[in-house]
């Protein structure tokens, strides 16, 4: 007679841990493809805030009314905006290839203390805030 316990655990029965478990291997690609996506926004938007400061420049040359002082600092939080959106495209595209290359090898694949996901959301609060005291310090 066999303990239930050893069915439950044998690497074999276990749904999900075969080296060719297409499910997985497909959700990977999706959650790659979103980071993909995360990254292209944070670039395009970084683009458009670092572009709003001549935008701005531009409208008070057409309309002949004298520029209102810009520190740049505009220039330089878009530009934090499109490294980010770099770096979490390459991170995001090491962190699918060490995955898969796990996979590959039925390993499994451990949760690292700081996931690319907690990263990022803590940077782009830390800009946030950063923008919000800007704001606050320009119209005090």
């Amino acid at each position: 007679m066999t303990n239930m316990s050893d069915h439950a655990t044998s690497p074999s029965k276990t749904a999900g841990q075969g080296k060719d478990d297409v499910g997985t291997r497909l959700a990977a690609e999706r959650t790659l493809l979103a980071w993909i996506r995360t990254g292209l926004a944070l670039m395009g938007f970084g683009f458009v805030v670092a572009r709003f400061g001549l935008f701005l420049h531009e409208i008070a040359t057409v309309s002949h009314t004298k520029p209102a002082h810009s520190t740049g600092l505009s220039l330089w939080i878009g530009i934090a905006l499109v490294v980010l959106g770099v770096a979490a495209n390459l991170l995001a595209a090491r962190q699918h290839a060490t995955f898969l290359r796990r996979m590959r090898m039925g390993v499994p694949h451990p949760v690292g203390r700081w996931p690319l996901a907690i990263v990022v959301s803590l940077l782009l609060a830390t800009l946030g805030l950063g923008i919000v005291g800007y704001l606050l310090s320009m119209h005090l």
